[in-house]
């Protein structure tokens, strides 16, 4: 059970993954998002992508974002699909990259446009580049729990990418993301049953809430030894290249019920608040989050 011993490590993934899929949103307000979740306690912010502007018009300029961000003891990360991504990143003054490899053969190949195999040797490129720099690796393995295509029916395909990723990047971190919002506590238990030991230490859930599940989804994790969840404020996001992806988690709806549990984050939960509020004029419409809407809870002893 959880107490006021427990800490949970939050990273926001709002200016990434939560505007990736919208209208383009300039690199400064990108980066004043980012600075501004810092301000509130996020201590982990998923700031931004470097891949190719093309794919993905949103994530355009992501050396720009990187370059206004203040190196105040906060923890930038950036995402990168390859090693010429990993490279830019890294010239860009990034330590931290998160790399997505597909459980699933279809979405790897509309995500990245590469096979599992050829996505998974593309991480020793990465793994190249980052150790001289010192650079964390988390590899988020998207469509953990089931695919838009129907072709994750099982762990063994989760379980066949941590595998490959643990021996291309000795030491990286490991995310198991719910793509599509499909994941429910049996499925989370069944991927977290079959992981290899190596993958357990600081194992993170990258929740979405297409269904509705993913508070559920992380207080059940949480109960059962998981203590780092990526989030997003406002509950933005979802991946342009997965059919029916919903928005992420919202961060101030798990810090909402996290704080009423006793179980520390660190984070200004009103402020956070604040920032959701903010967001539909950032993007254009209302946001999915119930928290921004309803606002904090009212006292109630414990």
């Amino acid at each position: 059970m959880t107490d006021q011993t427990t800490v949970v490590t939050i990273r926001d993934v709002t200016p990434r993954d939560g505007l990736q899929s919208e209208s383009p949103v300039p690199a400064a307000a990108r980066a004043e998002l980012a600075i501004a979740l810092g301000d509130a306690g996020l201590t982990h912010v998923e700031a931004a992508s470097f891949v190719s502007p093309t794919a993905v018009p949103a994530m355009a300029g992501g050396a720009d974002v990187v370059d206004l961000l203040p190196l105040n003891g906060l923890t930038w990360w950036a995402l990168v699909p390859n090693a010429r991504g990993a490279e830019f990143a890294l010239a860009a003054g990034v330590r931290n990259v998160t790399v997505t490899i597909s459980a699933s053969a279809a979405y790897s190949e509309k995500n990245v446009g590469r096979s599992i195999a050829d996505a998974l040797a593309g991480l020793r490129g990465i793994a190249a580049l980052s150790a001289p720099a010192n650079a964390v690796v988390d590899v988020v393995v998207s469509c953990a729990f089931g695919s838009p295509f129907d072709d994750v029916g099982s762990p063994d395909p989760v379980v066949d990418v941590v595998d490959g990723a643990l021996l291309a990047v000795p030491g990286c971190r490991i995310t198991l993301a719910d793509t599509t919002g499909t994941a429910t506590p049996r499925r989370i238990a069944a991927v977290l049953n079959a992981l290899p030991d190596g993958a357990r230490p600081g194992l993170g859930l990258h929740l979405h809430d297409t269904r509705g599940t993913a508070l559920a989804n992380a207080l059940w994790a949480l109960e059962h030894g998981i203590v780092r969840f990526d989030t997003a404020t406002g509950g933005l996001g979802g991946s342009p290249f997965a059919p029916g992806a919903g928005g992420n988690l919202a961060t101030e709806d798990l810090v909402l019920v996290l704080h009423d549990l006793g179980v520390r984050t660190g984070i200004d939960l009103d402020a956070v608040i604040r920032i959701a509020r903010s967001l539909p004029e950032l993007v254009g419409h209302a946001v999915p989050s119930r928290t921004s809407a309803a606002g904090p809870l009212p006292s109630f002893q414990r």
